[in-house]
């Protein structure tokens, strides 16, 4: 499923046009990427949570000639999955 038809269904589960489901979608974005910079944790019960966690700088090689170097330490974001989502699919 890609973006739109994720608003798609959003509309026609909801009852509502597809530009306010893309409007809701889009701030539900927003938001989530903005706590996420903020350093906050987001978590929807049952659905699941996201955090953001740093990733240390290590070594490793060039695949194509062996070579060592640096990876440099970043920020990643992490999902967890809910118990219900979990569920849902197993």
């Amino acid at each position: 499923m890609n973006r739109t038809d994720l608003v798609n269904s959003m509309a026609k589960n909801a009852g509502i046009t597809k530009a306010a489901a893309k409007k809701a979608l889009d701030g539900l974005f927003i938001d989530i990427e903005g706590a996420l910079q903020k350093g906050n944790r987001v978590t929807i019960v049952g659905f699941g949570t996201w955090v953001v966690t740093r990733r240390a700088e290590r070594e490793g090689r060039n695949p194509q000639t062996g070579a060592p170097l640096t990876i440099k330490a970043k920020n990643v974001i992490r999902f967890k999955t809910g118990s219900d989502l979990s569920d849902a699919i197993n």
